[in-house]
This record gives structure tokens, sequence and C-alpha cells, in this order.
């Protein structure tokens, strides 16, 4: 028995399910699901974060959120909070560099948003010697001053698509077509959440919706309104949804997102534009990740740790720079999208 098998038998008795309700199984199943089976992250995975590639990520991210802790004032205690964690990495490398600032580390509440059992066991291994707590989700975050990122949470969380006709939206479903898998549309229906959208699309056009979330956005803005702090966001994807971004990554390669479910990790590009209008707080513009890593000053830190390299040593460390920053490369398709309170600064690095 696979997935796939568990699939076809309940489209068989059911009828077709979306895109979000394939995207759901195909990675959280609690028994086949990719996140629940295997060992996503880094080069022995299917992907590699920002994370993974370079340390300079983190210290730079940790120095940003520190600054804006000392910017509002050093509130005392407040949560430090990661959603969608990891291996812990990028967490760790926060905390090395934060924890230059005096009195950050001592008032943090670190605080990983995780689901998976197997996951926290890693973040325990790798945020050693750090008093840890877990949530399930963004909702039990506590009433308390939030400094949060979210470096690639909100591309996996499950979307639907909608393929425009002359004045409705034809749903992109799951079925079976031969006793196989395949996608297909819906019928022809109204669909109020994207009532909107009929004035910015033309018909077949394809346009996603992630019903998860505006409500993680709302929640983590409202923290940030009532209480302080900042949020980090940071994804691929644009302002503006438009067109069909979801992709399968497998063994660092495209794969069909539907040939073998739970096998691949599954993403789709982020609409920045519907995280800030969820958000009841101050937003920045999206930034480039690239950009916005220069404004922190990576080059310099990028200097720094190379004259103590040589080498292979050396090289990996330059194209790793270049990785993170490049506009071919990571530097323009991720972007960093900040929240903060209304009457506020914004986040180091982001203009608002």
């Amino acid at each position: 028995m696979s997935l796939s098998d568990l699939l076809k038998a309940r489209i068989a008795a059911d009828g077709p399910i979306s895109v979000a309700e394939y995207m759901h199984e195909c990675l959280l199943h609690p028994e086949f699901g990719y996140y629940v089976t295997r060992e996503p992250f880094g080069r022995a995975g299917d992907f590699v974060t920002a994370p993974e590639i370079s340390q300079m990520f983190g210290e730079l991210i940790g120095l940003a959120l520190a600054q804006a802790w000392c910017d509002q004032g050093s509130p005392s205690p407040f949560t430090l909070a990661e959603a969608g964690p990891g291996r812990g990495t990028l967490m760790a490398d926060i905390l090395r560099a934060a924890g230059q600032v005096p009195g950050f580390i001592d008032a943090a509440r670190v605080t990983l948003i995780e689901a998976s059992d197997r996951l926290r066991n890693v973040q325990r291994e790798t945020i050693a010697g750090v008093d840890l707590h877990f949530l399930e989700s963004c909702d039990a975050l506590p009433e308390a001053p939030l400094f949060l990122v979210a470096n690639e949470f909100f591309d996996a969380l499950p979307i639907r698509q909608f393929h425009r006709s002359d004045a409705h939206w034809r749903e992109q479903q799951v079925g079976l077509q031969n006793g196989r898998l395949s996608f297909g549309l819906g019928p022809e229906l109204p669909q109020p959440a994207l009532s909107a959208r009929l004035d910015d699309t033309a018909p077949g056009d394809i346009v996603e919706y992630c019903p998860a979330a505006a409500p993680v956005a709302e929640m983590v803005g409202r923290r940030i309104s009532e209480h302080g702090g900042v949020a980090l966001i940071i994804d691929y994807g644009d302002w503006h949804s438009l067109g069909d971004t979801l992709q399968a990554l497998q063994d660092h390669n495209p794969a069909d997102p539907i040939a073998a479910p739970g096998t691949a990790d599954i993403t789709a590009h982020v609409d920045f534009e519907a995280l800030s209008i969820a958000a009841p707080c101050a937003h920045t513009k999206p930034t480039p990740q690239g950009v916005f890593l220069e404004r922190l000053g990576i080059t310099a830190r990028a200097r720094a740790l190379a004259a103590g390299l040589s080498g292979d040593a050396l090289e990996q460390h330059i194209a790793a720079h270049r990785r993170l920053t490049h506009p071919e490369e990571m530097g323009n398709l991720f972007k960093v999208l900040g929240l903060f309170p209304e009457n506020g600064s914004p986040p180091p690095g982001l203009d608002a």
C-alpha cells in the first residue's frame, strides 16, 4: 500500500480532490507524508535552504532581529520564534550572532513552531543548551512581544488553484484518468474569495489561493500590533498571485507533482500581497533577498570569513555568497517581507 493507492481509492469513492487537499496529504499524511518519512533538507535531501548554504544568512538575520529589539526598547521577556525551523540551523545561527547583543538572549523565550516530533528531536540536537519551547501552530504564540522569522514556511502551505472563465472560476482538481492520478477542472462556479481578481485577470488566467496563509499572517500581525515586535517572512513569490506556480523537487531536480505522491517536496510561490492585507500591522515593501542581505552587510561579513579560508573551502564560501545574493540565483527569486508596529520603524534592511 502506498499514498498513491490511498489517494486513488479515496478519489474513486468520493470524487476529485482539491490541489490543497492533495498537497496536504503528500506532505503531512501521518504514515506516507513527505515530511514524516524522510529528511528533505541539505545536500543529502531534496533541497537546500539558505541557512544550509552559509552561516552568514542566519547571522545577519539574528543581528537584524536584535537591532529591531533594541529599537523597540529591548522588551523583556519576548518571544523569539521561527515558523518551520527545519533542522534548526537558522535559529542556531540567529542565537549565536544575536548573543553578542547584551540582554537579548536572557530576555528571549526561544520558540519553534514545529508539528513533527522527528524534526523536533533534530532541532534539539542542533540548538543544544537552549531552553526550547515548541508549538504546534502560530495560533498558540504567547501574548507577548514577538520577533519572528519564517524562511520558506509559507511556500509549503497547501494552495487551491482556479482557472478564470468568462465571469467565474473552475477549480483545478486531482482526479483519476485511466486509473492514474491526473489534473482536471471542476465546474464553473463563483468564488467569493476571488471576486476582486475578476478585475485584473482575463479568461484562461490561473490564480492561486492559500487558505491557511492569511490566518497565520493575521495571528502574527495581531501580536506585533498589540505587543510589539517584528516578523521577517522570506520566501519565493511575488506581490500578486498570477499563473501556475505549483512545483515539486526530488533529489534537487524538478519532478512531476502527481507522479509519486509523498516522495517529493511540493510547494508554490507565495502571494506577499495577501499576507500584507491579512496582517493587522504595518508592512514593508517586498525586497529581493540579495538586496536585503547586502543592506545588512553580507559582503563585509563574507570578506571577514574569507580571510581565514583557502583552497576548496574558499571557493565554496564564494559560491555560497553568490548563491544567496546574485540576481540569477536566490537573490531575486526570494523576497523578504517585514511586519512591524504601526508608527514604528521597519526591520533593518527593509523599506516601509
